[in-house]
C-alpha cells in the first residue's frame, strides 16, 4: 500500500517552468521533506540529490576550488572523511573512490565525471525499487545520451566514450548506426528529441529539454494524486524552475554565462565551431 500526503501535497504551490517567484527553494523543500513524509519514503527523495554529491565528491578528490553546493545529502567533513577511508557513502561512490585513488579507472575510455555518472545511473537502474524514480533515471540517462549523440553525428564527433550508463539502452545508441538508433518504436520522444537538437539557440535547446522532462513527469504522475511519487516529481519540477528563475534573471549575468559555456562544452562543439 502506497502511503498518501493529503495535506502536503494539497499546499504545493503551483508553479510552471515560466512562473515569476518561488515560496521556497528546492534545498528547503527537501529539510521539510524529512520531517513531513515516512523514513523510506525521504530516502527516496535523498536519491534524486545525489548528483550533487557527485559533482562535490570531485571537486574534492580533484582539490579543485570550487564552492561546496549545499543541496547534496553529505557534508564536506562526510564525503573528506570517506575519501581518506570509505565506509558510508552509497556504493558506487566508494567504488569511485577506490578507483581514483588506485589510480585504476572503472571505465578507463571516459571523463572522470562520466565514469561517476555511469556508476551511478547504473546502480539506481540495478537496485531501485520504485517505478517511478528508476523509470525518470531511465529516462534522464536516455535523454543525455541521445543528445549527446545526436549533436556528435552533427559535427560528425565520434561519441561512443561520451555515453553514459551501461544499460541496454546505452549500449544500443553507442553502437547503432541507424537514423534512429534503432529505438524509434521504443522510445515515443525520440523524435522530439531529434527537433530540439536541431535548435541552434543553446537557451532554447534547453529550455525544450525541461519541457520535455516536464510533461515526461506530468504524464507520469497523472495518476499519482497524493503518494510520493507526486512529491517526487514535484522536487525535480522545483530545481527546473529554481535554474530559470536564477538565469532568467538576468540574461547577461554570470549564470546565464555560465550556463551557455557549460552546455557548449557538453555538447563538445569542434574547435572551428566554438571560435565563431
Amino acid at each position: 500500500m502506497k502511503r498518501n500526503y493529503y495535506c502536503l501535497v494539497a499546499g504545493l504551490q503551483d508553479i510552471t517552468l515560466d512562473i515569476h517567484k518561488l515560496t521556497f527553494n528546492q534545498k528547503a523543500f527537501r529539510e521539510e521533506l524529512q520531517t513531513e513524509v515516512h523514513p523510506n519514503d525521504y530516502r527516496l527523495v535523498e536519491k534524486l540529490f545525489f548528483p550533487f554529491d557527485n559533482i562535490n565528491l570531485l571537486n574534492l578528490l580533484q582539490k579543485r576550488d570550487k564552492p561546496f553546493n549545499e543541496k547534496g545529502n553529505f557534508s564536506k567533513e562526510r564525503l573528506e572523511e570517506n575519501i581518506k577511508e570509505p565506509s558510508d557513502l552509497p556504493e558506487y561512490m566508494m567504488r569511485f573512490i577506490v578507483a581514483f585513488k588506485n589510480k585504476e579507472p572503472v571505465y578507463p575510455n571516459m571523463t572522470l565525471e562520466d565514469e561517476l555518472t555511469t556508476l551511478f545511473f547504473d546502480q539506481m537502474l540495478r537496485e531501485e525499487k520504485n517505478g517511478f524514480l528508476r523509470s525518470w533515471f531511465q529516462f534522464e540517462l536516455n535523454v543525455k545520451n541521445i543528445m549527446s549523440a545526436l549533436n556528435a553525428r552533427k559535427y560528425k564527433v565520434d561519441y561512443e566514450h561520451k555515453i553514459i550508463g551501461t544499460d541496454e539502452i546505452s549500449e544500443i545508441i553507442k553502437k547503432s548506426h541507424a537514423r534512429d538508433f534503432g529505438l524509434g518504436g521504443e522510445l515515443d520522444y525520440l523524435d522530439e528529441l531529434v527537433n530540439i537538437s536541431r535548435k541552434e539557440d543553446l537557451r532554447e535547446r534547453e529550455k525544450a529539454l525541461d519541457e520535455l522532462k516536464w510533461n515526461y513527469l506530468d504524464e507520469e504522475t497523472f495518476f499519482e494524486y497524493f503518494t510520493i511519487e507526486k512529491v517526487l516529481a514535484f522536487t525535480i519540477k522545483l530545481g527546473m524552475v529554481e535554474r530559470w528563475l536564477a538565469i532568467d534573471k538576468d540574461h547577461s549575468n554570470e549564470l546565464f554565462r555560465k550556463l551557455l559555456k557549460e552546455l557548449q562544452a557538453s555538447y563538445e562543439l569542434p574547435e572551428t565551431f566554438t571560435e565563431k
